[in-house]
């Protein structure tokens, strides 16, 4: 369904009676799901002409209705067009993704009531109810956005639409959203029509200049069958363009330092930390934020009426000083991005467009470290100087041809290069000193010792190079009007490769030194340790170097039938295919055709667009993360030992008078790439989920709509991995295969909980390699499980234009085992490789409500116009708060355990069995047995200044973004053991709050 909260800017000058002729005319729009274009559509006299102009390019197509007087221009850039018929004419504006209506047939009639034109421009009228969708869509446009107190960035823009709430901090920098109920790795972003998320690991996507977007497209739920590879929702930004008139101008965006309020600081809880002078778990009232933004723009006609541009360059100023409790750094972005929007009319019925966009951005960091092990109020002893590149440059081609009235035809080619995170220098002073920390004082602090350097954890491959993503995409498209049916059909097919340095600690080893307390008996890696005993943990990890490749392709077509006059018809169909391949090219992971059907309806109950009733039904895949790809074919392998020492070399980071092995070798992992044969079950099912919308919407007066809509989510197949052999060891017990070797099954491999495993390993001992059949009850895994439920109320008002209001209250429930795609809860953003699955023992527990539950969400924004110059603004967020849980190490004498204590044992604590403060208790608990967060509200408002004397171009604005400063916590420390057997005090102290109020100021010149 489309909602279309977003403010569509309109004043209808026209009447009642002309808005429901005009729009009630209920024809099948095109819903363009997978583009940045819409439609035009509605009805005249039979076998009459109608014509269409652009009104930014003068670009005019002419078309015949057909025999019932129906007519459709399909694939339309967005913008304004007058459409006119046997001498009427009617203005009218195209939103992405979006169907406008508009009727000649009271005209024809000679209705007394209808204006020879119908304007569709300005800010005053809501949104017309779209009788032609059963989508789930809100649309914002680039004068809305600018209008409201919202940030620069295209998450708080998504976060505006009903269904959507913000993620946890530790997954992108905090700044991700969940729809639906999905984790915040299960979202496609589109720019332009061209795919250009980030599937290392969904986290991330292909950036812009903000300023360069015209229209935001956010879809929660029910779109049609040309999107695919996502559960959660799609973002979809379509660019400015160029017209036949010359524009130009530029903005800056101001943040400073001084307009941001404190961050709220933790005291701990650890006396044993008190005692040494640590008095914060998290130290954040001396960080400063500030932030310039600054751009310039240019568009206009190369070729007036055939060739157009639009350019757009973008500086910022960019620091941030942030202060810990044993480092701190200086962050400093200077980086230029830009884009171009070129747009050439060969003819009229023949468009070639090309967008090209640079977003690589380089940030400076300076660290420095105290050398007093304590936070001190200032940056202290330089420690070095890095330089972090992402990004890089994005290039789409399309082809649109209006080839017939009733056929048209599009063609895209993308290109995607992305910088991941490369650090420079790669290796840097103290590289050849091993990573080591002395936790004598308190199991439970980290002080840092030795010679090496504290930036650098890893050291990389130098022979390799930056990490880099790149995607090559092709689609086509083609949509074809055949009387009361509006067929769409199309293919794409992609490959996303993914380079991956290996690395290796620094030094080559991580060295971790404790103590035994004077009246302490400890277990350590399964050995009593008696008091005042010095011991250290050793840690080797390392990865190898490769690059590798995900293919993803799909077909789909899409039906919009129109019944009756009143009754629209959906169906569409998907067929999904998904290959993931090692470093060889040789494919681990190769899905069959996956169907995904889509099926909805829309009534237009009343017949004049005041009364709509819709619902839909639909399957939705994922494709499997390319991190899996590094993850599960790369070579990758840790190794831990304990040992028994007399001391430590404070100068050095190593043990002195290294003694006796404490217990066995801990080995996880190897650097033998493992057989693709047997990385993943030959049964291997596709993640995906089902999707149920049921709802109606309604106009209550000229100034008012409301709405509401039920939805259900359910993951009905999921995949993550298990890193565990011991069940293999006992189907072998049970089905005589004593000379099965174990070393021919990888440490980890991909599958679908909870059902039977087919693999393919070694369970004779001759060296040959076959599939065995395997039952889910060895594994003992509950099926993959998450379901979302939502009652969503949404509403929208106007008054022409002096104010307008938008909102909505979302009641919700997400339940299950597991939160999808990541763990927010452990800051883990492998996308489908959690910790999850990996053993029975970290499921048990696990069903309750899910991270990103909340179950009541009141959002409402708007502006009001004071006088001709003087506009505020509003931004309202009312939220209760997600599950609280606990997390504990898993019992390693569990029988379950077996063979697999060693690989297990390196686990941190992450399970839902949870240690006591008597530090010996273990006891399971359930997810989200320790309540919830707080609810939390926050206000943010503007006010802007256009003033007459600069002619209406000029727009002085401030916004204060949680005026009340607002900083209620978010967050909880969830962790009850800082190392195994190790009670942690700060279990349940605060972890993370609100943002602090903030100013922003900014000049906005249009010419």
């Amino acid at each position: 369904m489309t909602t279309q909260k977003g403010r569509n800017f309109l004043s209808v000058g026209i009447k009642r009676t002309a808005l429901s002729l005009a729009l009630g005319a209920c024809f099948v729009g095109a819903v363009q799901a997978q583009s940045a274009v819409g439609s035009i559509f509605g009805d005249t006299k039979a076998g009459s002409t109608v014509t269409i102009q652009s009104g930014q390019t003068g670009v005019t197509r002419t078309i015949t209705s057909d025999a019932t007087g129906r007519f459709t221009f399909g694939q339309l850039p967005p913008g304004s067009y007058k459409v006119t018929s046997d001498g009427v004419t009617r203005d009218v504006v195209v939103k992405v993704g979006t169907g406008s209506p508009v009727s000649f047939a009271a005209a024809a009639s000679g209705s007394a009531t209808t204006l020879d034109t119908v304007l569709v421009t300005g800010s005053g009228a809501i949104n017309p109810i779209d009788v032609s969708s059963v989508e789930s869509t809100t649309v914002f446009t680039a004068e809305q956005i600018n209008a409201l107190p919202v940030a620069q960035n295209i998450t708080a823009v998504a976060l505006l639409a009903p269904g959507t709430v913000k993620g946890d901090s530790g997954i992108g920098n905090g700044n991700l959203a969940s729809f639906g109920g999905s984790s915040v790795a299960e979202n496609g972003y589109y720019i332009n029509g061209f795919d250009v998320t980030n599937i290392r690991n969904f986290i991330s996507y292909a950036d812009l200049p903000f300023q360069a977007i015209a229209q935001q497209q956010v879809k929660t739920g029910g779109y049609g069958a040309e999107y695919g590879r996502s559960l959660g929702g799609v973002i979809n930004l379509v660019t400015k363009r160029g017209s036949n008139e010359w524009h130009y101008g530029g903005g800056v965006f101001y943040q400073p330092s001084w307009g941001r309020d404190s961050g709220k600081d933790v005291i701990t809880r650890s006396q044993s930390a008190l005692e040494n002078g640590d008095i914060y778990s998290a130290y954040r009232s001396d960080n400063e934020y500030e932030s310039l933004n600054y751009n310039a723009y240019a568009s206009g006609p190369l070729i007036k009426d055939r060739l157009f541009f639009f350019a757009l360059v973008e500086g910022r100023g960019d620091q941030d000083d942030v202060y810990g409790t044993e480092t701190s750094y200086r962050d400093r972005n200077n980086s230029p991005t830009g884009m171009l929007k070129l747009d050439w009319y060969i003819t009229d019925d023949h468009l070639l467009e090309f967008t090209g966009i640079y977003n690589k951005t380089k940030t400076k960091r300076t660290t420095y470290s105290y050398s007093s092990g304590k936070y001190v109020g200032v940056h202290q002893d330089k420690n070095s100087d890095l330089e972090f590149e992402n990004g890089g440059k994005v290039g789409i081609l399309k082809y649109t041809g209006y080839l017939t009235d009733n056929f048209t035809l599009s063609a895209q080619a993308g290109y995607l290069k992305s910088t991941d995170n490369y650090q420079t220098p790669e290796g840097l002073p103290g590289s050849e000193c091993v990573r080591a920390f002395d936790s004598r004082v308190s199991a439970g602090t980290t002080t840092y010792i030795g010679c090496w350097n504290q930036d650098q954890t890893f050291i990389r491959d130098a022979d390799f190079g930056p990490d880099e993503d790149e995607r090559k995409a092709y689609r086509l498209d083609a949509e074809w009007q055949l009387g009361d049916h509006r067929l769409r059909f199309g293919y794409d097919t992609e490959t996303f490769t993914s380079s991956h340095a290996g690395q290796t600690y620094t030094g080559g080893a991580y060295w971790r030194h404790f103590r035994t307390g004077a009246a302490e008996t400890r277990q350590v890696n399964g050995v009593a340790i008696g008091p005042n005993t010095n011991y250290a943990r050793r840690w080797d990890s390392r990865t190898t170097s490769a690059a590798y490749d995900v293919e993803n392709v799909a077909y789909y077509v899409e039906d919009s039938w129109q019944v009756t006059d009143n009754f629209m018809a959906y169906l569409g169909l998907r067929s999904e295919q998904f290959e993931n391949k090692n470093a060889a090219g040789v494919a681990f992971v190769k899905s069959d055709h996956e169907i995904a059907p889509r099926l909805g309806f829309a009534w237009d109950v009343n017949g004049d667009s005041t009364f709509k009733v819709f619902g839909n039904a639909g399957r939705y895949y994922i494709p499997v993360a390319a991190n899996t790809n590094i993850r599960a074919s790369g070579g990758e392998v840790i190794i831990e030992d304990y040992f028994i020492s007399t001391g430590v070399d404070l100068a050095t980071g190593l043990p002195v008078g290294l003694g006796a092995q404490i217990g066995p070798t801990n080995v996880n992992g190897t650097l033998d790439p493992p057989n693709p044969a047997s990385i993943a079950t030959t049964n291997l099912k596709p993640m995906y989920q089902d999707e149920f919308i049921l709802g109606g919407q309604i106009a209550l007066n000229d100034s008012w709509t409301v709405g509401l809509r039920a939805i259900m989510r359910e993951v009905k197949s999921g995949m993550d991995d298990y890193c565990s052999h011991q069940p293999f060891l006992s189907w072998a017990e049970d089905n005589n295969k004593p000379d099965i070797d174990l070393d021919s099954i990888p440490g980890c491999f991909i599958m679908n909980p909870g059902s039977d495993v087919s693999l393919a390993f070694d369970s004779d001992g001759d060296g040959v390699v076959e599939v065995n059949n395997i039952s889910s009850s060895y594994f003992g895994l509950p099926k993959y499980r998450r379901k979302y439920s939502a009652m969503e109320f949404f509403w929208e008002g106007s008054g022409g234009d002096k104010w307008y209001v938008q909102g909505s209250y979302t009641y919700a429930k997400s339940k299950g085992n597991v939160e999808g795609y990541v763990n927010s809860t452990l800051e883990q953003d492998d996308a489908g490789l959690t910790q999850d699955f990996d053993h029975k023992l970290f499921e048990d527990g696990s069903f309750g409500y899910l991270p990103n539950d909340r179950r009541h969400t009141v959002k409402m924004f708007g502006t009001y116009r004071i006088t001709d110059e003087w506009r505020i603004g509003g931004n309202l967020l009312i939220q209760s708060g997600r599950p609280v849980n606990c997390q504990g190490f898993i019992p390693l004498d569990d029988p379950s355990v077996g063979i697999d204590a060693g690989n297990l044992a390196l686990y941190s604590g992450s399970s839902f069995y949870c240690l006591k403060p008597d530090g010996v208790t273990r006891e399971l608990s359930r997810r989200g047995e320790f309540g919830r967060t707080p609810w939390i509200w926050t206000f943010d408002a503007s006010v802007a200044y256009t003033p007459n004397w600069a002619d209406k171009r000029l727009t002085l604005q401030v916004d204060v973004f949680n005026l009340f400063n607002r900083q209620q916590v978010t967050e909880y420390s969830e962790g009850t053991e800082s190392s195994r057997g190790i009670y942690n005090p700060n279990f349940l102290n605060d972890l993370n709050y609100q943002a602090p109020r903030q100013l922003r100021f900014s000049v906005r010149y249009d010419y």
